[in-house]
């Protein structure tokens, strides 16, 4: 039998503000600010941020990107007990990608009501199909995370407008 996994929340909130860190850098950069780190046994193993703009990559999602970060700092492409924060629900690719990579637990800040598949669009991670079982809590700094998301978005409508 499976021992329980037990979960330390204790230092949510302050890998959160990592990402949400993060997410500045992305918006300084006129990237849509989602930020992400993957944590394991207390540390940072990768950052990354939304980079899709600047790097011509559709798949640069901060997810994505802090990822492939820790997967090279480990050197190997399963990370197991990790924690992946990242400030905005992730969607499908980076669902599946989280899967594969075999991350232990999601914690998200905003919920992403148009392409969120935690919970918003549904619920991937509880798909009976899928090998790998990721524990997935949102709800973390998530006024934070959605007052950076949307005050990017408003000031870019207002450098639009004539």
């Amino acid at each position: 039998m499976k021992r329980p996994q037990i979960i330390d929340r204790s230092q949510d909130a302050h890998f959160m503000r990592e990402a949400l860190a993060l997410a500045a850098e992305g918006a300084v950069l006129g990237e849509v600010p989602v930020g992400a780190v993957l944590v394991r046994e207390g540390a940072i193993i990768g950052r990354g941020f939304n980079c899709p703009i600047s790097t011509h990559d559709p798949s640069a999602h901060a997810e994505m990107v802090a990822i492939r970060a820790a997967a090279l700092a480990v050197d190997n492409y399963r990370l197991p007990g990790s924690t992946l924060y990242v400030t905005l629900e992730p969607c499908s690719m980076c669902a599946g990608l989280i899967v594969h990579a075999r991350v232990a637990r999601v914690v998200y800040g905003a919920t992403e009501p148009k392409a969120g598949v935690a919970s918003s669009r549904g619920e991937f991670f509880s798909q009976a199909f899928l090998n790998h079982r990721v524990l997935v809590e949102g709800g973390v700094l998530a006024q934070e995370c959605s007052t950076a998301l949307s005050e990017f978005f408003k000031a870019r409508r207002e450098q639009r407008e004539p």
